[in-house]
C-alpha cells in the first residue's frame, strides 16, 4: 500500500511510519522540513495544492496528523497558529483529494480527545459523550482547545470526497519511549521525584500505548465499514494521582512530591506550556473500538508503563 502521512515527521507520525514501513508498505511524508527516520520525504507548506498532491492521487490512504504542538503557552498567537495549522492542512488534504484521478478509499484525520467536557463522574465514548467548551467552574480559556477541535472536524467533515471514506481520529495521548515525547517528560518528572499528583489529582488521563495506536490505526484503515469519529485511547483511564503512582513504580522511584495549581502554573510557564493539559479531566473510553472487537494489548495503564519503561530503559 502507498500511505500518505501529511504532518508525519512528528513522534507519532514517525511511530506509525516505522510500523507501517516495517511491512513493506510505501510510506510518504509530508513535511515541512527534515528527513524523517522512516518512509520517503516530500515538502509542502500545509496550506496551499502543489506537487505534493501528486503523491495523493493513487495512494491507498492518507493519515493526516499535520497541527502545530499543544505543548506551548496558550497565549492568543499559539492559540491562533494551533487553530490555523489544524484547519487549513485539513482543508488543503481534503482539496487534493477531491483534485485526484484515483482519490484514496481511506481518509484518516487526527483530531483529540479533548473535544469531550471535562468531567470526573462518568466517562465519554463517541455515542453518549458530552462535547466540552461550556462546563461551569473550569477556566473560560479551556473552550478554546475545544473549539479547535471541533473545527478541526469539521474541516474534514466538510470536504467534498465521495469516493473516500473518512474517519477523525479523537486520540487520547500517545505513549511511547521515544525521545522528547510525552510518556520522556512524565517520566523525567519521576526520576526527578516531581512525580506526584497535582491539583489534588482526582483528574482523569486518557492514554493508549503506541502498539495499541498502531493497531488500531490499521484496523480502521481496514474497516471499510467505519466512518465518523473514532476514540483512539485505552479502556482504563484513570486519576492523574494513580496515574503517576503507576509510573513511578514502573520506574522503581518511591517519592512523589505532591503540586498545588499555583505551584504548577509556576512550573508550566517555566516550561513554557499550559496547565490545562494536565488539569483537564479527560475521561474518554474506546467505544466504537470494542464494537468493532479491538483487543487492546495494554487496556491498563500499570502494565503499560511497566512495558514503555522498560523500552526507554533499554533505548539509552
Amino acid at each position: 500500500m502507498r500511505i500518505v502521512i501529511p504532518g508525519g515527521s512528528g513522534q507519532i507520525g514517525q511511530v506509525l511510519a516505522r510500523a507501517l514501513a516495517a511491512e513493506a508498505h510505501d510510506v510518504v511524508i509530508l513535511s515541512r522540513g527534515g528527513r524523517p527516520p522512516a518512509g520517503r520525504a516530500v515538502a509542502w507548506d500545509g496550506r496551499t495544492l502543489g506537487a505534493w498532491a501528486q503523491e495523493i492521487d493513487g495512494a491507498d490512504a492518507v493519515i493526516n496528523l499535520a497541527g502545530r504542538t499543544v505543548n506551548c503557552r496558550y497565549t492568543e498567537a499559539n492559540l491562533r497558529e494551533m487553530m490555523d495549522s489544524r484547519v487549513d492542512s485539513t482543508r488543503v488534504v481534503g482539496a487534493a483529494i477531491a483534485a485526484a484521478r484515483r482519490p484514496p478509499p481511506v481518509w484518516l484525520q487526527m483530531s483529540t480527545a479533548t473535544i469531550y467536557a471535562h468531567r470526573l463522574d462518568a466517562a465519554n465514548d463517541e455515542a453518549t459523550g458530552i462535547i466540552g467548551g461550556h462546563e461551569p467552574g473550569v477556566p473560560a480559556y479551556w473552550a478554546r482547545s475545544v473549539g479547535i477541535a471541533l473545527a478541526w472536524e469539521r474541516a474534514q467533515s466538510d470536504a467534498v470526497v465521495p469516493h473516500t471514506r473518512k474517519v477523525a481520529l479523537r486520540s487520547a495521548m500517545m505513549m511511547s519511549p521515544d525521545r522528547e515525547g510525552i510518556f520522556d517528560v512524565l517520566l523525567g518528572l519521576v526520576r526527578r521525584r516531581l512525580g506526584g499528583a497535582v491539583g489534588g489529582g482526582a483528574q482523569y488521563v486518557s492514554w493508549i500505548h503506541d502498539h495499541d495506536f498502531v493497531a488500531a490505526v490499521k484496523l480502521l484503515l481496514a474497516r471499510a465499514d467505519v466512518s465518523g469519529p473514532v476514540n483512539l485511547t485505552a479502556p482504563g483511564p484513570l486519576p492523574y494521582r494513580a496515574f503517576m503512582r503507576a509510573l513511578r513504580d514502573a520506574a522503581g522511584v518511591r517519592l512523589g512530591l505532591p503540586a498545588t495549581k499555583w505551584m504548577l502554573e509556576l512550573g508550566a510557564w517555566a516550561m513554557r506550556t499550559d496547565t490545562e493539559l494536565v488539569l483537564k479531566s479527560r475521561r474518554v473510553v474506546p467505544g466504537r473500538l470494542r464494537e468493532l472487537g479491538f483487543a487492546f494489548r495494554f487496556p491498563e495503564w500499570p502494565g503499560a508503563a511497566r512495558d514503555l519503561y522498560t523500552r526507554w530503559r533499554a533505548a539509552r
